[in-house]
C-alpha cells in the first residue's frame, strides 16, 4: 500500500468513528500523505441566530479535515492549538470545502493551514493548526 493510499484509509476509518463527522454529513473528497479535502452541506441546524453557518461549524470543518491531514502519517496526532479567521458568510444549503495542508512537520511538531471555500471557491475562513503526535497507529493497515 503506497503512503497516500494509507492516509486515505487513515481518514475514511476516522470518519467511520467519529460521532460528529458522519452526524454532520462530512465527506472525504481527498486525502494524501500531508493533506484533506472534505466537504458539507449546511443545513438549518447548523446556522446561527443571524441565519447564517455558525462558526462553531466551520471551525469543526476545518478541525477535522486537520485531523485527516497530520494523522496522515498512521502516527497518532492530535491538535496542541489551532486559530480561525473568519472572512465571509456561508448560507443553508451552501457547500464547504475544506482544504488543509502541511505546512511544517519538525520532530513530534507540525503545522497545517486550512482553507475553506464556499460556493465558487469563495473564502469562508483561514484556519491554522498545531499539531503534536502522541504515538502509537491510527490504524492498523488492512
Amino acid at each position: 500500500m503506497s503512503a497516500n493510499e494509507l492516509a486515505a484509509q487513515i481518514a475514511a476509518t476516522m470518519l467511520e468513528q467519529e460521532g460528529a463527522g458522519p452526524a454532520w454529513g462530512i465527506r472525504i473528497e481527498e486525502v494524501r500523505e500531508g493533506y484533506a479535502r472534505i466537504r458539507m452541506s449546511l443545513r438549518p441546524d447548523m446556522l446561527n441566530g443571524h441565519g447564517i453557518a455558525h462558526g462553531g461549524m466551520v471551525f469543526a470543518l476545518a478541525d477535522t479535515a486537520f485531523a485527516y491531514a497530520c494523522n496522515s502519517r498512521n502516527v497518532r496526532t492530535v491538535a496542541a492549538q489551532a486559530s480561525i479567521v473568519f472572512l465571509d458568510a456561508a448560507q443553508e444549503g451552501e457547500i464547504l470545502v475544506a482544504e488543509a495542508e502541511e505546512q511544517a512537520l519538525v520532530g513530534r511538531s507540525g503545522v497545517y493551514q486550512v482553507k475553506v471555500t464556499g460556493e465558487g471557491g469563495r473564502a469562508i475562513a483561514e484556519f491554522q493548526g498545531f499539531s503534536r503526535t502522541i504515538g502509537g497507529a491510527v490504524i492498523e493497515p488492512s
